[in-house]
């Protein structure tokens, strides 16, 4: 039986920044964020899933702000501290993305780093917007078209059973029920034998309990029946034009790695996929060193370059 995987420990929190977009509060955590007087640093907007938060990718934040970059890590729409006020459309969330962007990054293409649902808002952001992004890395969710059409499959479709069950009135008490039980369930289902340590679930349970029900808000609208053949429409339409890098543990018990076979077709810009052996869906935790090491790689190959005195 293989050994159980535990997180690192967490170092101290990262500094948190609000913004009001539209009146409503947008929160990130930054990290390599230029001193008054300094010059610019390139940005990387690095964005989470679900069942997560920001401070799983403070890690990663920190790794890349060593490197030179500054990196803001927003709340999405729907998790506190940002606002927890809909929509809560891929469209909407991609939006929020883009106006954090002009903000941060001002007259300056900048990255984007998106895990699951962050995946689904970058690849939405670079199909819109490409002349704002530099490049992409995304880990664990292919192509949006690409994986929605793999859920009609009855392997992938047993997998994302949670999609289904979320669309129920129900979903709300369930999955909030004997402290996320269901969505812990879902975590280790998701990465084998990777266990969060005890202070980092209890500050994602506090998260979620803040949120709640939110976080489920973008699985109904993704699935809102009346809205289907429009979405299924558009994203036939797109085409990223973003070098994207896409990260997948070969472990993934969330989206089968196979997924992503025939998401090329959507992409007129480089993409390159890389599986990642021996982890699971939270890859970002479960192998830290070796996602940071692909994404500043990848940051460097496409040109998001750091001005001279800021270079480590």
């Amino acid at each position: 039986m293989a050994s159980e995987r535990r997180g690192r420990a967490a170092a101290a929190p990262l500094p948190l920044t609000t913004w009001h977009l539209e009146g409503e509060p947008l929160a990130a955590l930054q990290a390599g964020e230029p001193a008054p007087g300094e010059p610019p640093r390139p940005v990387v907007m690095i964005l989470h899933g679900f069942p997560d938060h920001p401070p799983s990718f403070a890690a990663l934040a920190r790794t890349l702000a060593g490197a030179g970059y500054h990196c803001v890590v927003p709340y999405l729409r729907g998790y506190a501290p940002s606002t927890r006020r809909g929509p809560f459309t891929l469209e909407r969330l991609r939006d929020d993305a883009l106006a954090l962007l002009a903000l941060v990054s001002p007259g300056r293409p900048a990255a984007l780093v998106g895990h699951d649902w962050g995946a689904m808002i970058t690849y939405a952001a670079c199909a819109s917007a490409p002349e704002r992004i530099s490049c992409a890395v995304t880990l664990s969710v292919p192509a949006p078209l690409t994986f929605l059409r793999q859920l009609v499959t009855s392997r992938q479709l047993l997998r994302s059973f949670y999609m289904l069950l979320f669309q129920l009135s129900a979903a709300d008490a369930l999955a909030r029920r004997a402290d996320f039980a269901l969505l812990d369930w879902l975590w280790r289902r998701w990465s084998p034998g990777f266990r969060l340590p005890d202070d980092d679930a209890a500050a994602l349970h506090a998260c979620l309990a803040a949120s709640w029900p939110a976080p489920l808000a973008p699985y109904r609208a993704l699935l809102h029946l009346p809205d289907l053949r429009r979405r299924h429409a558009e994203l036939r339409r797109w085409s990223i034009h973003v070098p994207t890098l896409q990260l997948h543990g070969e472990q993934d018990g969330c989206i089968a790695p196979a997924s992503a076979a025939h998401q090329r077709a959507w992409f007129a810009a480089p993409l390159e996929q890389v599986r990642l052996p021996d982890v699971g869906h939270f890859l970002h935790l479960e192998a830290p060193g070796e996602v940071a090491s692909q994404t500043l790689r990848w940051l460097s190959a496409h040109h998001l370059r750091l001005p001279a005195d800021a270079r480590p």
